[in-house]
């Protein structure tokens, strides 16, 4: 998670992208407890790898990470990638935690699976079948359904298997191995250490890696894709989603929606596929498949397909609208 977001300016000008809310949750708290799920055994250590920008990852940020941790009955621990190097080398920041059964991750990813982990395979690869590859990393599968080669962006695809950016090793310090070898000898693709090329060269030495196949694979890199992942989120989630002090004054809430402690609805019309943050107000508005953060104010408003930042407000009438944390935006 050392990414700054910038395609989800202006949202990220302020806090990380992976602490972003979707439904009321912080992109990665999500992530974490959707892997969670589909591994039989209990997590010992979640090692999250952070960006130099103390701006974004100072004390109460890396308090809020092992918070995440500690919910799931594991260690957390924080890790500096002081440049941005690639893949691998963000992975290798949390060398101490590559030993035994590793799952990777990137934050900006969530995800619909309905099976478990298998911990028996060398690695499994988490992988979705897409329209256009050309824009992904790809995986080729042999005969027997094995992982037969890793292939970035191809022109030609011969696969529409997308890597989502997930992957499970059962042997970590192989991994480790791999990664000390591209950085020691500074073997680099496109001017960065690839995790790919590490995959490579396990597959290379008799590795086999399987596809692990999600139902659906939702993007946050920028506000339509977050937006988007909200909906799903809140369409597939059986999570207690309205607050029980929310105070609704001569307002319609369409479900699902997610709606924060002390939010205040007045003559409002709220949803489906809208998140509200805590001690939000919305007067005399229309607020449909939208994420507004925290303690804003939002009134004569008709929006759609929107994200509003914390402590903003927003009186007027455009239909779509992205606004970050502390703006002002009155349109009369």
């Amino acid at each position: 998670m050392a990414g700054i977001g910038s395609r989800l300016r202006p949202h990220t000008l302020t806090v990380p992208k992976p602490l972003v809310p979707v439904a009321g949750k912080p992109i990665v708290q999500r992530l974490v407890e959707d892997i969670a799920k589909v591994v039989s055994e209990p997590l010992e250590e979640i090692a999250f790898v952070i960006g130099p920008n103390e701006q974004f990852f100072g004390q109460e940020v890396q308090t809020l990470l092992l918070e995440v941790a500690a919910k799931l009955g594991a260690k957390g621990s924080i890790n500096v990638q002081d440049e941005a190097l690639g893949t691998a080398h963000a992975i290798y920041m949390a060398k101490q935690a590559l030993t035994g059964n590793v799952i990777v991750a990137f934050a900006d990813t969530l995800f619909r699976a309905d099976f478990k982990l298998d911990a028996s395979v060398d690695g499994t690869i988490w992988v979705k079948e897409v329209e256009d590859p050309r824009a992904f990393g790809v995986v080729q599968l042999d005969s027997e359904g094995i992982i037969e080669d890793f292939v970035e962006k191809p022109e030609n695809p011969k696969s529409n298997l997308a890597i989502i950016g997930i992957y499970y090793f059962k042997d970590g310090s192989a991994l480790k191995s791999e990664i000390e070898y591209l950085l020691d000898n500074d073997i680099k693709e496109k001017g960065e250490f690839q995790l790919t090329n590490a995959l490579d060269s396990l597959k290379d030495k008799g590795a086999k890696f399987t596809p692990g196949k999600v139902i659906e694979w939702w993007d946050c890199g920028n506000k339509n894709a977050t937006v988007n992942t909200n909906q799903r989120v809140l369409a597939n989630t059986n999570e207690k989603l309205i607050a029980d002090s929310v105070k609704n004054e001569n307002s319609e809430i369409i479900e699902p929606c997610y709606i924060g402690e002390n939010v205040q609805l007045i003559n409002a019309k709220v949803g489906p596929y809208v998140s509200i943050g805590n001690n939000t107000i919305i007067e005399d508005s229309v607020i449909e498949n939208t994420i507004i953060q925290t303690e804003s104010h939002i009134k004569n408003a008709n929006i759609t397909n929107s994200m509003i930042g914390n402590k903003a407000y927003y009186d007027g009438s455009a239909n779509e609208i992205s606004i970050g944390d502390y703006s002002t935006q009155k349109i009369g």
